[in-house]
């Protein structure tokens, strides 16, 4: 071959056998993962872009896990962590030597998670399924707008709502009163105090639940509807065989997250209302947290009850995930 051909061929652009590889390759095959440092190279726009909200993750997730060590001391704020004094395990103790006040806040949690967990987890997944049977678009789209609306309220303004609805001089008992009937006393009732925060936070965040939901709905192959209504299946059936399974993996990922954080039970929400009803029925683990460090100045016993919660809610979604495996789901993540 000349000189001339051989610049020919240099330049002559590659046929589609050739740009698949070598020859006898398979062009099936796959291809062999490119290095980590050209995958940054090739990304490096996303990363950049990604960058801020990994520093704040940072910062505040992962070096604030440092913090911790401060259960192990006797904590003093104008000593700081360096000179204050190492008490060992002494402030786990309160977590053993059935100290009232955190027997009761730990008594309140559990219950405020039971009820979260039987009444107000299950709520998005049947608001889903109503919506999802409207047959109008827009009908469904101005109900879904309506619903996420609480969502976008903060406590204080929730809170301030079931007030001025439900308290004694409230909207309902002024109606009441102006037709000769006795007033109802729900708010500052102790007694009705577990209803009032399962209600008001089924009324906030259950509309704004449904949007994962309304997804996977979105996902379901239509056909097996449609197989399913030729096979004669009623609305039920087709809800218990088709719709129920294809959410199934979504419902039990979200049971697992709720079983980690099922010990934080809404701290903003009840630290409004503790003065209305007292400690006795209002108090959780992180108000106790909060009374205990910031206003009675027990950072250490704060910082030990705020550590075991959280190994208890680390140790729930191993657990809870194991179990989802072995029943055949991903869970959160795969074994």
């Amino acid at each position: 071959m000349t000189a001339v051909e051989e610049a020919g061929a240099r330049h002559r652009p590659r046929t589609p056998a050739e740009a698949d590889g070598p020859r006898g390759a398979d062009p099936g095959a796959p291809r062999p993962p490119l290095p980590w440092y050209r995958r940054m190279a090739r990304d490096r726009a996303v990363l950049l872009l990604a960058l801020p909200a990994m520093a704040v993750i940072v910062v505040f997730q992962y070096l604030a896990l440092g913090g911790n060590v401060i259960a192990f001391q006797d904590y003093q704020p104008y000593l700081g962590i360096g000179r204050s004094l190492w008490v060992g395990l002494e402030n786990f103790s309160i977590l053993v030597s059935g100290d009232p006040e955190f027997l009761g806040a730990l008594r309140n949690t559990l219950i405020i998670t039971l009820l979260q967990t039987v009444l107000v987890f299950p709520a998005p997944i049947v608001l889903a399924l109503l919506l999802h049977s409207l047959v109008s678009n827009r009908v469904r789209q101005w109900v879904q707008s309506v619903l996420y609306l609480p969502h976008f309220l903060s406590w204080v303004i929730v809170v301030a709502v079931f007030q001025q609805v439900l308290g004694g001089a409230g909207m309902i008992n002024n109606f009441l009163r102006a037709h000769g009937w006795q007033p109802i006393d729900v708010i500052g009732n102790a007694d009705a105090f577990y209803a009032l925060i399962t209600s008001q936070v089924i009324w906030k965040d259950t509309g704004w639940a449904t949007i994962l939901f309304l997804a996977v709905l979105a996902g379901i192959d239509k056909s097996l509807y449609e197989a399913s209504a030729v096979d004669g299946a009623t609305r039920w059936r087709q809800t218990w065989h088709i719709t129920l399974p294809g959410m199934r993996p979504i419902i039990v990922m979200l049971l697992i997250l709720k079983l980690g954080d099922s010990l934080s039970v809404g701290f903003e929400q009840l630290l409004l209302q503790q003065d209305a009803v007292g400690l006795g029925v209002s108090q959780v683990l992180d108000t106790y947290v909060y009374n205990q460090g910031v206003v009675g100045g027990y950072w250490g016993v704060a910082a030990a009850v705020g550590l075991v919660k959280g190994v208890i809610g680390l140790v729930l979604v191993l657990v809870a995930n194991k179990v989802a495996h072995a029943f055949g789901e991903e869970g959160v993540y795969r074994a």
